[in-house]
């Protein structure tokens, strides 16, 4: 196990239900980080191993607290620490981006969009389609089915555009803290 250096008493013995004084409220339902927390996240987003004992030490808390911390983050849906694959090793031979125009409420087609596990993301734009979504699939006989037969036969969904990834160049999650 990690050990526990004693870095800060006060944030392990504080009531988790007291606000904090250096955070700040959530606005229209985003939590707000305190600078501590925004640490906590770029330390695991340059290793999402890093132990807590590690991490405690840079950010000047104790592993405990950087433990309560850490799930908070997750419960909070700030962050995931999740192992992140490469599809093409683990039998993912086709991915593509898909650009779909939606006639009427996007939100319907959206949320069936989130239940297809092909379905990698889904960003809501502006421009020149309503919705993109990253899908990975085994083949292109997979993509074929996921776009045909389950993606095109949605309600409101008016058209789409499909671009194949020939080659991923660049894949990171380490654009930091604001």
């Amino acid at each position: 196990m990690h050990s526990d250096p004693v870095a800060s008493r006060s944030a392990e013995h504080r009531d988790s239900r007291e606000p904090r004084k250096d955070s700040k409220e959530p606005r229209n339902g985003t939590p707000q980080l305190d600078a501590v927390s925004l640490a906590i996240v770029q330390q695991l987003q340059e290793d999402g191993r890093r132990p807590y004992a590690a991490i405690g030490k840079a950010v000047g808390l104790s592993e405990a607290a950087v433990r309560q911390r850490v799930q908070k983050l997750l419960d909070q849906g700030v962050m995931q620490i999740v192992a992140v694959t490469d599809p093409l090793t683990v039998g993912f031979r086709r991915q593509a981006m898909l650009g779909i125009n939606v006639d009427g409420d996007l939100d319907p087609v959206a949320d069936a969009l989130t239940a297809m596990s092909e379905v990698e993301y889904i960003v809501i734009t502006a421009g020149s389609f309503d919705l993109m979504v990253e899908v990975v699939c085994e083949d292109d006989d997979h993509l074929l089915e996921v776009i045909n037969k389950r993606i095109r036969t949605l309600p409101g969904v008016r058209s789409t555009e499909s671009f194949v990834y020939l080659k991923l160049k660049k894949q990171t999650y380490m654009w930091g803290t604001r």
